[in-house]
């Protein structure tokens, strides 16, 4: 194509560059880049000539079209001619020169141009630019700023240029007077010797060698002079900044005897600038070039000022950074590279300057100079290298300061020292120190806003950063291993820094594992030559007891063994292989437990086995003396730390039970006697255990020690002790007497229970027993504790059996007074649960208890604890919820004691009785309570039941109806609770007839099954399981028991728990139901008792069950009260349909009434039509009042379960009757008589049901269906909504297609019947009742049933007689059903394809349809028969359809878009042989549509579009694009369209070019759609097409009608067309 067209071309686009849309701009923008990417001189041409031509074009858009032509020439700017070059050049230094305007941005696009096209064509830009730089006239700003890119971009070509560019810009500084006008020239001349100083960096590679320093020198002296003497003082703040920014880069240009003679004035001029500037960067970044200047050329003036300016550099240091902005972080970092100049060339006047202000006292002036030391020290090594003494010893002010941000500064300065040797100086230790000790800060929240206000750093934030210096100094920092290694163990045992344990520990270990790789030896510590290391025992001490709470401190416990681990041989030769195992075991414990989980009792448990093992494996007396003789040392130090020294006091007892010493155990007991605080609950716990530890193996020892303990300090009144106790109160002493108490216990508990057994009277008891008079609370529960842990060691002994233990009742008597002492209303203490269980243990001792104290101890146990009020639920209510279940268990192992002693009905019921007034509480949760422990102490009788006589379970019925009444509790937990204690009760009777206990009886084992059901609190549920629980029942007891039984149940009705009352009539009526016969004696007084419950009982749930019972009364005279029923007023009370209900309980009398219903609902007209107010309004349809009373009689009686058979027996009759009724009634109003009792009943009794009479017929029906065993169809239909389709006008008939499509599935055996009644309706007078009927027998033909059961050939020909009816909706669903037969018997479509066929076309012509849809439903079914039918059949049909439907792609509604784009699909799945070569140009025709359409706003219709392309694609025969199709348009994959439209394109162009211009030109057409989506769509298939079109196939594109239809979306509204326009606009240059 000619220029000429180029030209037209990038016009198009170029009047596009005013779109008001910036995304339309940047794609104009765009599109001109891709003319300038294939044409580049051409569009540079162009854009040039529409600038010249369009002189009052505005600026913005200038500039987009400068833009472009730069990006262009960035890019190609070797394809650039001279010619095009320099009418480029002319351009933009014209628009760039066209306004004084200073900083517009077509200034800055345009000398963009220029700066792309001197990176070729420097000279021509030069002469050009300098054209516009004469001498004696100030330039254009623009010219400056293009000369000072120039030398940034092209610095090899600029810099021959500049002497001649100075030379005549000197003389314009003088003339300059404007402030933006300086602020450029200093620009340039920084840029100018930047790039100069490059150029000169790298002479090897520059195009003149020759060039050097003093070429620029003159000049730069002569700006120089003009810029710090004239402009520098300027009061315009950014001036300055530039001006300073110019000098840092000319002073390397200056001559050094100039910068030998400029310095003392230019340093403190620059100095003075950081008081006024807030912005600094410019001032630091100059400053440090110009140092670097001065040490280059060996300055002395530099030791002049050198004071001055260490000063103002250390105040800039000292400045707080206000943000983390990068001017202010860059601006911080050049001030430190000046000191690193300074420290390079003077370190000895830095350090005399720096060191001194590590002494001052505030804050801003240290933490700046310690910043300064740190820098100085990374970036100065051997400068400082001497240094280091001096530095260190510094540090002594600031290691005592105590704020956090010197701290952290600190750290960091202690940091660098450690890579650089520092602190292998004398003096190093102390920073080591330091380092720890900021480990050990306690670690507190960050400040929850970090900020400016925010003075202080949180003290975290140190010791974060101290923990990570000391981890990494000893892991990567070679040289400090002998420094740390073993002065860092020092560290461990010192309470000060347990916070550091962890980082200490991991270090530690870190520097062990080097050592240990070098040889063992190295690994030893020589303690003779560290004497201020701690011992073996001490490390061994303090690591164990740290590690007793393991995830305290990050995890200190790990760390510690590890540390112990490694440190093996340094404790104790023999514990090598010991710990190598023991160790990594303990370490894989942890790593499976997490802090939540970890049980810190079995931890302790743990380590204590550990502390054992080391012990033995040392077998050495002297070294466990030492042991223990440390850990009482260090017991002082865990004071406040309860849980810590609480294992150590566990320790202790552990060690001195290794000991083979008696006299070291002794002195050591008493010593801890002496010195223990007593005050603290923990403590006398913790010694308490490690008297108890010790007795294992030294119980006289232990006792004797007591004892002496006791006579010689407790049994002293106050006013006579003396010793350690003489300043102690009398509370105190309570304290002392306590804690003995707790050690006898312990001792009792744990030492070995034959040498126990003879000392408990004599020994123990007898010291415990002087404190039972006392009302201190804390001793108290001491006492019942000890007592409990006594008690337990008696009973636990082998020889308990033979024990006498005289003090029992004694003992027992004052346990329940500690009981009853207890508040009733809150479970304060454990004393509940200890007393308790001293009772439990005891009970089994000799003597035995009397039965009224037996009884005194079940109601005062009982009582103290079922009466407790409900816990709360609260946050803290954890450890509360504890204690209450370990008080419940210790009543039920109280309980199970006593009945153990008289295991037998009788002491069954003795138990029994006392918990039944707590069975029967009205509070639940006291219910709750009694039911889980009669449940589980009926669990436990029968576990431990031995009968050796058969004998009778008399009391059985009493007691399983006190317990079967509460399967319906409230609770879920209580019936569950109640169910396990009748299965209980009817093993429990097994057992006494004779049974074995393995033994599992069928009928008992239904109630664990009942038992899940109990879950769920559904009334339904609930009564259906008493129901079962009953018929268990009525099998399994006795005729005496069952009189009980339901005496009790009787005494039920009036249960204030209604749950409990309803149960009670369930299983009333069950018993009665079941076990009549045996009863016969006895049913007039159960029948006149029932009566006269039904007098007395007006509760809503009692009435139905107590009516059910006497329905027999009323079930011999059918026709009257069926009719007299049908007189009752509407809607029917819960009387009157209970009444129904009873009616169907037999299942003779059930059918008689269906079938005098069924001719009271055909027996009158469904309904009346009535006009309101005008007569010519729409007539409303009221229902008939027979029919409707008719309707809900029905739903009754079907609702009764015993009306099954009778339901199946008519069930054709009824579904067919009742389908058309729901038909009939669809939008049908209640008479005006009974909408207002509607409205006034609305609120009333739950069984009063809608009147509505559609609802009436639709509930009618369900109850058929689920009464006619077609509950799956209910199911069905329900799932998808049908039920509420069928009431509304809009959803009916596919509500009825739902029921239909349910029957077919669920009922199939009805269906011959059915649609043998069904058929009949079809000819009915009412056109509903002819739509709901074809509607129904239409779906059924999409089920394969209706094959199966002979139907489709009957179905198929009621439907064909139908396709004349005068309704549409009829033809339509007949058009339906026809095209159903595809989908339900596919292997017959063939047998009826030309009937079908004939059928659907016929449909596709009816001209009787205004909104066509009987057509859709032709294309729909014809989409559904074309696989199935013959060839034959079809190639007649074929074309016309494809015709037919073609109009339809592009129709206004969605579904018609949807059906016929896909009944395309399905045409061209269908042709074969010689209609593939017909069909082949309907391919071709729809192609452009369906590709377009993938962009259609509606989901439907793109979906439509992907099965149809997919079906087409292969009839093209096009390998390559049917993988595409495949690739892109694939199932469930989100489409990329652009990409498969570029795809596509291709692979067209490629295999079918000579399309080109018949694709267009469709696509054209689409330029003028309605949808925005399609037209920008079409925009980009066209586009796509050009790209891919080869230039010989042009001819076939009509270019002008392209391009006028491109130019008019490119006004279209939308601007995504606007874009797509543009984008296409700039491929077009392929035909160029």
């Amino acid at each position: 194509m000619t220029e000429s067209y180029m030209k037209k071309l990038s016009f198009t686009l170029l009047d596009a560059v005013t779109d008001k849309d910036p995304a339309v701009q940047e794609q104009v923008g765009s599109a001109l880049c891709a003319l300038g990417e294939a044409q580049p001189a051409e569009m540079l041409r162009a854009c040039e000539e529409y600038l010249q031509q369009h002189d009052k074009l505005a600026y913005p858009y200038r500039a987009l079209i400068l833009r472009a032509m730069e990006t262009v020439l960035s890019s190609h700017i070797q394809k650039l001619d001279k010619a095009t070059a320099s009418a480029v050049i002319l351009l933009a230094s014209n628009e760039m020169t066209r306004t004084k305007e200073q900083g517009c941005e077509r200034q800055q696009a345009a000398s963009g141009v220029l700066v792309a096209v001197g990176k070729r064509f420097i000279n021509q830009v030069m002469e050009e630019v300098l054209s516009r730089f004469q001498p004696g006239v100030l330039p254009h700003c623009s010219v400056l700023q293009t000369l000072a890119s120039l030398s940034v971009s092209n610095a090899f070509g600029m810099v021959p240029f500049l002497p001649s560019i100075l030379s005549t810009m000197l003389p314009m500084l003088g003339m300059t007077k404007q402030d933006t006008t300086r602020l450029m020239f200093c620009a340039v001349l920084q840029h100018f010797s930047e790039s100069a100083l490059e150029y000169l960096a790298n002479l090897d590679q520059a195009p003149d060698p020759t060039v050097r320093r003093d070429t620029f020198a003159a000049d730069i002296v002569s700006a120089y002079d003009v810029l710090f003497h004239q402009w520098l003082p300027s009061r315009d703040a950014k001036l300055r900044l530039a001006v300073v920014a110019a000098l840092g880069p000319m002073s390397h240009l200056l001559p050094s005897e100039k910068l030998e003679e400029q310095l003392p004035k230019l340093l403190p001029a620059v100095l003075g600038l950081y008081k006024k500037h807030a912005e600094t960067f410019q001032v630091s970044k100059s400053l440090g070039q110009i140092l670097e200047a001065a040490v280059r050329v060996g300055s002395r003036t530099l030791e002049v000022q050198l004071e001055a300016l260490l000063a103002t550099l250390h105040s800039q240091v000292c400045v707080p950074v206000e943000s983390s902005s990068p001017l202010v972080m860059g601006s911080r970092s050049e001030v430190l590279r000046c000191f690193t100049v300074l420290a390079h060339s003077s370190p000895d006047r830095l350090l005399a300057f720096l060191l001194p202000r590590l002494d001052s006292g505030n804050e801003r002036l240290r933490v700046g100079t310690l910043q300064i030391l740190r820098h100085v020290i990374n970036s100065a090594a051997a400068q400082m290298e001497a240094k280091k003494p001096f530095i260190l010893s510094s540090m002594r002010l600031p290691l005592l300061d105590s704020n956090n941000k010197v701290k952290r500064m600190v750290v960091q300065v202690i940091s660098a020292m450690a890579h650089h040797g520092y602190l292998e100086q004398p003096g190093g230790e102390v920073m080591i120190e330091y380092i720890v000790q900021q480990c050990a800060l306690p670690p507190e929240q960050e400040p929850e806003q970090q900020g400016p206000e925010v003075e202080d750093l949180a003290a975290d934030s140190v010791r974060a950063i101290s923990v990570s210096t000391l981890y990494l100094v000893s892991t990567t920092v070679d040289r400090m291993n002998n420094v740390l290694w073993p002065y860092l163990l020092g560290f461990l045992t010192p309470m000060r820094f347990t916070a550091a344990l962890t980082p200490l520990c991991r270090s530690l270990v870190h520097l062990a594992l080097k050592r240990q790789e070098a040889g063992d030896d190295a690994l030893l510590v020589q303690y003779d030559a560290h004497v201020n290391l701690p011992s073996p025992y001490a490390l061994t001490t303090r690591l164990l007891v740290v590690s007793s709470d393991p995830h305290l401190g990050e995890g200190r416990g790990a760390a510690s063994l590890r540390l112990l681990k490694v440190l093996r041989q340094n404790i104790h030769p023999q514990l090598g292989p010991k710990w190598e195992t023991t160790i990594p075991l303990l370490l894989d414990y942890l790593d499976e437990h997490t802090a939540d989980t970890l049980s810190l009792k079995e931890w302790e448990e743990r380590l204590l086995t550990f502390l054992r093992g080391t012990l033995c494996a040392v077998s050495d007396n002297t070294w466990t003396c030492q042991l223990s003789l440390e850990m009482c040392r260090q017991l002082p130090c865990y004071n406040g730390k309860p849980q810590e020294k609480n294992f150590l006091y566990k320790c202790i007892g552990t060690t001195l039970g290794a000991t083979v010493s008696p006299g070291v155990v002794r002195e050591h007991l008493q010593e801890l006697l002496e010195s223990a605080r007593y005050q603290e609950e923990a403590e006398r716990e913790g010694l308490a255990c490690c008297f108890g530890i010790c007795a294992v193996t030294h119980l006289e020892d232990t006792l004797a020690q007591l004892e002496d303990f006791v006579r010689s300090h407790v049994l002293r009144k106050s006013s006579g002790i003396f010793g350690i106790f003489k300043d102690r109160s009398e509370h105190e002493v309570e304290k002392v007497r306590g804690t003995l108490i707790l050690c006898y216990g312990h001792v009792a508990a744990r030492a070995p229970r034959e040498l126990v057994l003879p000392k408990v009277e004599s020994d123990i008891l007898r010291s415990v027993f002087r404190c039972f008079d006392t009302k201190d609370p804390a001793l108290k529960l001491c006492l019942v504790q000890s007592l409990c842990m006594v008690s337990q060691a008696i009973h636990s002994s082998a020889q308990a059996a033979s024990f006498h233990f005289s003090r029992k009742a004694e003992l027992v008597a004052q346990m329940l007074e500690f009981i009853r002492a207890e508040p009733p209303d809150f479970l304060a203490t454990p004393i509940r649960k200890k007393a308790m269980l001293t009772c439990m243990h005891l009970v089994s001792l000799e003597p035995a208890l009397g039965e009224q104290v037996q009884a005194e101890v079940i109601h005062s146990c009982l009582r103290s604890v079922m009466a407790l009020p409900p816990e709360p639920q609260r946050e803290d209510s954890g450890c509360q919820e504890s204690l209450y279940l370990d008080t419940v268990r210790a009543l039920e192992g109280l309980l199970a004691s006593l009945l153990q002693r008289n295991l037998t009905p009788q002491g069954l019921q003795v138990i029994v009785e006392h918990l039944s007034p707590w069975i029967k509480s009205p509070q639940g949760h006291e219910r709750a309570r009694a039911l889980g422990l009669s449940a589980r102490l009926l669990r436990y009788f029968l576990e431990h039941l031995h009968v050796s006589a058969l004998v009778p379970f008399h009391n059985l019925g009493l007691l399983v109806g006190l317990f079967s009444l509460r399967c319906a509790d409230l609770c879920a937990a209580t019936r569950q609770e109640a169910v396990d204690c009748v299965h209980s009760l009817l093993y429990l009777q097994l057992g006494y007839e004779g049974f074995s206990r393995e033994y599992r009886d069928e009928v008992a084992e239904r109630l664990l099954i009942l038992r899940e059901g109990l879950v769920e609190a559904d009334p339904a549920v609930l009564f259906h399981s008493c129901h079962s629980i009953a018929q268990i029942l009525a099998k399994r007891l006795l005729p005496d028991q069952l009189i009980s039984l339901l005496l009790t149940m009787f005494e039920g009705l009036g249960d204030p728990d209604k749950n409990c009352s309803r149960a009670a009539t369930v299983m009333i009526n069950c018993l009665l139901k079941e076990r009549s016969p045996v009863l016969q004696e006895k049913v007039p007084e159960i029948i006149s008792v029932l009566r006269a419950k039904l007098q007395e009982v007006h509760e809503d749930h009692v009435l139905p069950a107590v009516q059910h019972s006497v329905y027999l009364l009323a079930s011999q005279h059918c026709v009257s009260v069926v009719s007299s029923l049908l007189g009752s007023p509407l809607p029917f009370d819960s009387h009157t349909c209970a009444l129904w209900r009873v009616l169907a309980v037999e299942p003779s009398l059930a059918a008689q009434v269906l079938g005098l219903l069924l001719e009271k609902l055909s027996k009158d007209v469904p309904f009346k039509e009535s006009r309101a107010f005008l007569l010519g309004s729409t007539p409303n349809r009221v229902a008939t009042v027979l029919p409707l009373v008719a309707t809900c009689a029905l739903h009754e009686v079907m609702s009764a379960p015993a009306s099954g058979p009778a339901v199946l027996e008519l069930y054709p009759q009824l579904f067919v009757a009742l389908l058309l009724r729901v038909s009939c009634t669809v939008g049908v109003q209640l008479p005006q008589n009974l909408q207002a009792k509607e409205r006034k009943g609305t609120g009333l009794a739950p069984a009063a049901r809608s009147l509505e009479p559609c609802s009436s017929a639709v509930d009618a029906l369900q109850a058929l269906l689920l009464r006619g065993g077609s509950q799956d169809v209910v199911r069905c239909v329900e799932l998808e909504g049908g039920w509420e389709l069928l009431r509304t006008t809009a959803g009916h008939e596919e509500g009825v297609a739902q029921l239909a499509r349910a029957m077919a599935k669920c009922a199939g055996p009805r269906l011959p019947m059915v649609m043998k009644a069904l058929v009949g309706t079809q000819s009915s007078m009412y056109e509903i009742q002819r739509v709901t009927s074809t509607a129904f027998l239409a779906e059924l033909l999409s089920s394969n049933v209706v094959n199966d059961l002979m139907l489709l050939e009957p179905l198929v020909d009621s439907l064909l007689a139908r396709q004349k009816d005068l309704s549409a909706s009829v033809r339509r669903l007949v058009l339906r059903g026809l095209a159903n037969v595809a989908a339900g018997s596919p292997d017959k479509v063939r047998a009826h394809g030309p009937q079908l066929l004939m059928a659907m076309i016929g449909g596709l012509d009816d001209g009787d349809d205004p909104h066509r849809l009987v057509a859709l439903e032709a294309m729909a079914g014809l989409g559904q028969l074309l696989d199935l039918v013959e060839p034959c059949d079809l190639h007649s049909v074929l074309l016309h359809t494809a015709i037919r439907i073609r109009p339809f792609f592009d129709s206004e509604k969605v579904e018609f878009r949807t059906t016929s784009i896909r009944l395309f699909g399905h045409l061209n799945k269908a042709c074969h042989g010689d209609c593939k070569d017909v069909f082949l140009e309907q391919v071709v025709g729809g192609l452009v549509p369906l590709l377009l359409h993938l962009q259609d706003p509606q989901n439907p219709v793109a979906g439509a579009c992907r099965f149809a392309l997919c079906v087409c694609v292969p009839n093209l025969e096009c390998a390559e694009l049917t993988t595409a199709f495949q690739k892109y348009l694939q199932e469930g994959r989100s489409l990329h369209f652009g990409e498969f439209l570029n795809s596509t394109c291709k692979h067209l162009m490629h295999h079918f070019p000579d399309l080109l211009g018949r694709l267009v030109s469709t696509s054209l057409f689409y330029f003028k759609s309605s949808w925005e989506g399609i037209r920008a769509a079409a925009s980009m298939f066209t586009g796509f097409l050009v790209l891919h079109a080869q230039p010989e196939h042009r001819p076939q594109v009509d270019l002008e009608q392209l391009l006028v239809a491109l130019q008019l979306l490119l006004r279209d509204p939308a601007p995504g067309v606007r874009e797509k326009a543009a984008e296409t606009l700039g491929r077009l240059v392929k035909f160029a």
